[in-house]
């Protein structure tokens, strides 16, 4: 048989190289490093794009948040366009839609039009992310072996910010501040070449795009992440504080109300009707809150305390890499035998704790026992949990909406580390401007005349106040990221039930969950 009649003889949407699992699983996984390795790359280089592009200290964390709000607000219709047009097709088109942006935003010239790039970004990642995941499910049949592709998936998903800060280290400091957007390109168009050699299209289910449940949600998350950034900068009692979130409570309102009319939503809300599911979305949303402030907040201790250049900084988050790989490792190896509930106990109850000791930073703490310590710790309970977290949200759901239940997944993710980066931010601005309310006293009585005149000029209190300012601030930001872990913990222990059948799907026993 020729080569033509091989081709001419497959099914349409399939893999030109079937047979290659592995090499499925990798350009996946790629996808889904690319996408949220892009969520932290940029961070260690502000500094840089702040005094290349003008931009004022306020405008600056748009750069972060035009990426994680449209990210995160259009999750839930990109997992919807899989469903009903192609997964592969619709990989496809967000992988090359990010590149493109990544592109543009590389060559921005102007502040708006970084700012317009990002917000691309955040689509391109939106379509390709929960698409991805749900390929997963087609891909690999339910068992032991899809276990182990969600295990992958979710090492990537949860070690890519890390990878980021390191990466955004190098990049920033051996070329430009551009190349941490330059670089998805290379990387963006080989996915897109390789996707349709060993990725087989799924079955496109009909259906029809919910416009309105999509516009509502995303406007409504927007609008309640942004009230939070507002409330940071302004303080709650602004006005365009207060409307943001008034904004946000009548379109999540009329966003359930669509919902629970649509003939095709892109969120079933039959989807909460399962108490396991309900829950996982819940401790995702809580952990995520918690870890997207965690990179940040420690960032800025590595960086302006301990005096880290950025290479060094990305550098000190490599072992939290390495303890994400391994509590991953543990769960995927035993969550057939033990069930879901064990590792989200332990994963979250580990959390507490990482969290909790990093309250207790102060000026005078050293890495180890004030940054790797609890960053470990925290590594290998979030390890536990994103595997876990994974295939409890996605299992047992009908085949035409595992994009829809993927989708929700990676959203609550987003959102979450959105809507936990902005209250803990806003947690740190108030205890920042008390505590340095406080050392400015003993600054006047011992700063020197070169000290204060620099502190006219920037209004910011330099070393060593300013370490006691800035500590302050993270070691209280803390205590609401603890808090947020807590009541994942509570949801894991209580919310969360195990049967029979649930470890039986998991070991592969059971069959095809049922359409």
């Amino acid at each position: 048989m020729t080569t033509s009649q091989l081709i001419h003889d497959q099914k349409p949407g399939a893999a030109r190289r079937e047979g290659h699992p592995g090499l499925a699983l990798t350009v996946i996984a790629a996808c889904q490093l690319m996408v949220v390795l892009d969520a932290t790359i940029v961070n260690i280089a502000l500094p840089h794009i702040q005094d290349a592009l003008k931009f004022s200290t306020t405008d600056l964390t748009w750069v972060v948040s035009a990426y994680t709000l449209t990210f995160g607000g259009m999750l839930l219709l990109g997992g919807r366009a899989g469903d009903i047009l192609g997964r592969r097709r619709v990989f496809m088109t967000g992988i090359l839609l990010f590149t493109a942006a990544s592109l543009l935003g590389g060559l921005a010239q102007e502040p708006w039009q970084l700012l317009a790039a990002r917000a691309l970004q955040g689509v391109g990642g939106a379509i390709a992310s929960p698409t991805s995941l749900a390929l997963i499910t087609t891909t690999f049949p339910e068992g032991p072996e899809r276990n182990r592709a969600f295990g992958v998936f979710a090492a990537v998903s949860a070690g890519g910010g890390a990878v980021g800060l390191l990466a955004g280290g190098m990049l920033t400091d051996w070329l430009d501040w551009r190349w941490v957007l330059f670089v998805n390109v290379p990387i963006g168009i080989l996915i897109a070449v390789l996707a349709p050699l060993y990725i087989a299209e799924s079955d496109r289910h009909p259906g029809s795009f919910d416009i309105a449940g999509a516009l509502t949600s995303t406007f409504g998350m927007v609008a309640l992440v942004y009230g939070f950034i507002r409330a940071s900068e302004e303080g709650w009692r602004d006005s365009l504080t207060l409307g943001s979130f008034g904004a946000s409570v009548v379109l999540l309102l009329a966003f359930a109300a669509v919902e629970r009319r649509a003939k095709d939503p892109i969120t079933p809300l039959r989807m909460f009707a399962d108490r396991n599911r309900s829950g996982t979305y819940v401790i995702m949303l809580s952990l995520a809150a918690a870890m997207f402030g965690m990179f940040f907040f420690i960032v800025l201790f590595v960086q302006n305390v301990l005096g880290y250049s950025p290479i060094k900084a990305g550098l000190a988050f490599l072992p939290v890499t390495a303890a994400i790989a391994v509590g991953a490792g543990v769960s995927q190896r035993f969550l057939p035998t033990l069930g879901p509930k064990p590792f989200m106990a332990a994963g979250t109850a580990l959390a507490v704790v990482g969290l909790t000791w990093q309250t207790f930073v102060t000026p005078g703490s050293s890495y180890l026992g004030g940054v790797l310590g609890p960053m470990l710790v925290f590594g290998v309970g979030m390890g536990l949990n994103f595997v876990t977290l994974t295939v409890t949200a996605v299992s047992g759901v009908a085949p035409h909406e595992a994009g829809a239940a993927s989708g929700l997944l990676n959203a609550t993710q987003q959102v979450g580390g959105s809507l936990g980066l902005s209250i803990l931010t806003t947690v740190f601005g108030s205890a920042s401007r008390d505590e340095a309310k406080a050392q400015l006293p003993d600054f006047m009585a011992h700063a020197s005349p070169e000290q204060k005149a620099e502190f006219l000029k920037s209004h910011e209190l330099p070393a060593p106040w300013g370490h006691e300012v800035l500590a302050h601030g993270i070691s209280t930001a803390f205590i609401p990221a603890a808090a947020m872990a807590v009541l994942a913990l509570a949801v894991a222990l209580v919310v969360v039930k195990v049967r029979k059948s649930d470890l039986d799907a998991l070991s592969g026993v059971a069959g095809p969950a049922a359409g």
